[in-house]
């Protein structure tokens, strides 16, 4: 049996890794990509100590967490692709679509 100090240490370099994606990307994707990242490293903690207290409600939270991860890809890409349409870019630094 795999101990829970592996699961949180793997899930730590996921998010790690995703937060500096978040932090120093600056393609739209890639920080979109970085955020599902983040997402599933939380799922990976859930699950984990779902199973290490024997407990359902870790799981079924991680239901929900996929559902939100699920929607936000799904308005994030539309987000892009219209913005890609107006401005030809993906570029967060370029995008000032927003300001008035």
């Amino acid at each position: 049996m795999i101990p829970l100090s592996y699961y949180v240490v793997v899930s730590t370099l996921m998010f790690v890794i995703g937060l500096v994606g978040v932090l120093v990307r600056r393609n739209f994707l890639i920080i979109l990509y970085s955020i599902e990242l983040m997402l599933n490293a939380a799922n990976i903690n859930l699950v984990a100590f779902s199973h290490y207290l024997s407990s359902m409600v870790g799981q079924v939270l991680s239901l929900f967490v996929i559902t939100i991860a699920a929607g936000e890809a799904a308005i994030g890409l539309a987000i892009i692709v219209v913005l890609f349409r107006k401005r030809a870019t993906t570029n967060v630094d370029e995008l000032n679509v927003l300001k008035w």
